[in-house]
């Protein structure tokens, strides 16, 4: 920098004083010679100010660059996380889905028709509409209810089950298969030999939260619980942290021998 500095005073003082005028420092006071002490001083600084706004710019503008670049590289990152958690659901629901269909072919029920078309309805959701960000909630509650349809069917009507909606839900957007997973914990931890399954689902707007519910009796045994196996918890919490940082809340309660979740995630 020093030495640049030096050639550019001295290209430009002398050109200055041999090809324009001797007095190269007129607002000076005194006689000021070219190549003193005090105009060497006077021109850096002002060759000083100059690099300083240019070197701000490109500072700032390479800032902006690279903030720009790091973010879309980190929604990069989150978009294929997020796809490959997805894609971690669909083929385990599709496993759990026909295994269901399977149970009732074995059994040559008659009910086998309703499930394919309901399979049909369930594929169309997970194939076209899942692949989309967002969702009314009321097309991922039609979707819930096929599943548990299916899974009464598959288990002989040995389950009790409501959804309870509280609050205007029109309008609200969510991302496709959010509460799919639960549900299926539901049934997976739910269903034991000829135990019934009591499984109630709520869904609450409250002020500018949508509040997701499910309660189910549950069997607590830590082997039954390990050779189960799944996706599970983990994977949703992941999944949730993409999609809302840290404006969700997920809770689980063991009562007794019922099962709690509890989330809150922001309306959109």
């Amino acid at each position: 920098m020093l030495a640049l500095l030096g050639i550019h005073y001295v290209t430009r003082t002398a050109l200055n004083y041999w090809l324009v005028t001797k007095d190269i420092w007129p607002e000076a006071q005194g006689t000021q010679e070219a190549f003193g002490f005090n105009h060497i001083v006077a021109v850096s600084l002002g060759e000083f100010y100059v690099i300083g706004i240019t070197a701000a710019i490109k500072f700032t503008v390479d800032y902006i660059n690279e903030h720009n670049q790091n973010r879309q590289l980190r929604e990069l990152q989150y978009k294929t996380e997020l796809k490959y958690l997805k894609a971690q659901m669909q083929p385990h629901f599709f496993f759990n889905t026909l295994n269901n269909l399977y149970a009732l072919t074995l059994k040559k029920s008659a009910q086998a028709p309703d499930v394919v078309l309901r399979l049909s309805d369930i594929m169309h959701y997970v194939i076209y509409d899942a692949s989309k960000k967002r969702l009314p909630l009321i097309e991922e509650i039609n979707y819930i209810d096929n599943y548990i349809a299916l899974e009464k069917l598959r288990y002989e009507y040995n389950i009790e089950s409501e959804i309870k909606i509280s609050g205007d839900i029109d309008g609200i957007i969510i991302p496709p298969l959010l509460f799919l997973p639960f549900i299926e914990n539901s049934f997976k931890h739910g269903v034991q030999n000829d135990k019934k399954l009591k499984l109630s689902i709520s869904f609450e707007k409250k002020g500018g939260q949508l509040i997701f519910k499910t309660v189910n009796n549950f069997d607590i045994h830590p082997d039954k619980i390990k050779k189960k196996g799944g996706i599970g918890l983990k994977n949703m919490r992941r999944r949730l942290e993409i999609l809302y940082k840290d404006k969700f809340d997920l809770m689980t309660d063991i009562n007794n021998d019922m099962f709690v979740v509890i989330l809150k995630i922001p309306i959109q």
